[in-house]
């Protein structure tokens, strides 16, 4: 199956805490940062969700928010990962940010021209994403 999502980062399952409803799922990265995902419970069960399995988080790129100085900050966001700009492309309305996050993965996010402009983002800057958990997709191969 290929995606739209640009970013699908392979890792795996280290713990699930299952609700009444949703899961909680912590996905290790083979970079070495963690990911969280809130999805439904039938969602693990079809996927067969379980600690050491291996999965991929998938998150669209509009769904990054980028930000600098955010290792201290307090957020509502479950996910924070960190790493250097690699590209900066500017579009019409949008630019699309790639960073290299401090494992070696890439990560890239669709930001405004005006967000871009006003972060002042350069190539080799240091520079942190945060994604909710509930933003963050689980995938697994068949």
């Amino acid at each position: 199956m290929k995606l739209s999502a640009r970013n699908i980062l392979p890792g795996t399952v280290t713990r699930v805490t299952e609700g009444a409803v949703n899961a909680e799922v912590h996905l290790a990265l083979r970079n070495g940062d963690t990911i969280v995902s809130i999805i439904t419970k039938g969602s693990v069960d079809a996927l067969g969700l379980a600690e050491g399995k291996g999965a991929s988080a998938i998150i669209k790129a509009t769904w990054v928010i980028l930000g600098k100085d955010l290792h201290s900050a307090k957020l509502s966001a479950r996910n924070i990962l960190c790493g250097t700009v690699a590209k900066v492309t500017k579009g019409a309305v949008n630019s699309e940010v790639t960073l290299t996050l401090e494992g070696g993965t890439g990560l890239t996010a669709i930001i405004t021209n005006e967000s871009a402009q006003s972060l002042e983002l350069k190539q080799g800057e240091h520079v942190c994403a945060a994604v909710k958990a509930s933003s963050v997709i689980i995938g697994v191969e068949q």
